[in-house]
C-alpha cells in the first residue's frame, strides 16, 4: 500500500552560492522536503510572497535587512525560522532565538543534523545544536538571578525602532529629537540592559515585549 509522506516546505534565504546549492541539493534528497523560494537576500526572498507556514533556513549575514531584525521580518510573514550561520557566539544566538527564531545551527553541522532540525522546527518544537545549546541555558539562569532594570517609556521607544532596524538619524526624525540625543538613550540602554550590538539589542526588544513599529 502507497504511504503518502508529508512534505514539509522549506525555503532558504542564503548570500553564498555555493553554500546555498550544496544545502538545496541536500534538502532535495529528502523524502520529506519539498524545496520552496531559495535567495540571496530578504528582499528577493520576500519578491517571491512564498506561502506561510513552512520553514525558512536563513543566514544571519545578509545584505539588507540582517541579524535579528531578519529573524523579525520572516517569522512576521508566519514562517518558521531556523538559522543556519557561520557564526555562533552567544549574542547571536540569543539575539535570532529572542527574535522568534525556531532553531539554530552553525554552518559546521552536516546535512543529517540541519534535516533533523528542519523537522522539529516544522513540528512546532525548537533546536538547538549541543553546543550552542549551553548559551541558551547560561541565559536562563542569568535571567533568573539578576535584577533587570528598567527602561523609560524614552527607552523603550528609542529600542523599538532600533529593533525595526532604524538608524541612528532614522529614529531621531521620527522622534524629533537630535542624533546626539538618541545615542545618548542608547548608551543608557546599554548600561541598563548589557547589549552592545544593534542584534543584541534587538533581542532584547523582544524579549522585554517591545514590539517594533511597522
Amino acid at each position: 500500500m502507497d504511504v503518502t509522506v508529508r512534505q514539509i516546505a522549506v525555503c532558504v534565504v542564503e548570500d553564498h552560492p555555493l553554500y546555498r546549492a550544496a544545502l538545496v541539493r541536500a534538502l532535495s534528497e529528502a523524502p520529506d522536503v519539498t524545496v520552496g523560494v531559495t535567495a540571496g537576500s530578504l528582499e528577493e526572498f520576500s519578491a517571491y510572497r512564498p506561502d506561510p507556514g513552512g520553514v525558512v533556513i536563513l543566514d544571519l549575514r545578509l545584505p539588507g535587512v540582517r541579524d535579528a531584525a531578519a529573524v523579525v521580518d520572516v517569522v512576521g510573514r508566519g514562517h518558521r525560522v531556523l538559522v543556519v550561520s557561520a557564526h555562533g557566539d552567544q549574542r547571536d544566538v540569543l539575539a535570532a532565538m529572542a527574535a522568534g527564531a525556531r532553531g539554530y545551527l552553525t554552518k559546521n553541522s552536516d546535512a543529517d543534523e540541519i534535516l533533523r532540525a528542519v523537522r522539529e522546527v516544522a513540528a512546532g518544537n525548537s533546536y538547538v545544536s549541543p553546543t550552542l545549546a549551553s548559551f541558551l541555558l547560561e541565559s536562563s539562569r542569568e535571567r533568573q538571578a539578576g535584577v533587570r532594570l528598567e527602561l523609560s517609556d524614552r527607552e523603550r521607544e528609542v529600542l523599538g525602532l532600533v529593533a525595526a532596524g532604524e538608524r541612528d538619524q532614522d529614529i531621531a526624525e521620527a522622534l524629533n529629537i537630535s542624533v546626539r540625543t538618541v545615542r545618548s538613550h542608547l548608551d543608557r540602554i546599554r548600561e541598563k540592559t548589557g547589549a552592545r550590538r544593534r542584534a543584541e539589542l534587538t533581542g532584547e526588544a523582544y524579549r522585554r515585549g517591545i514590539v517594533p513599529p511597522s
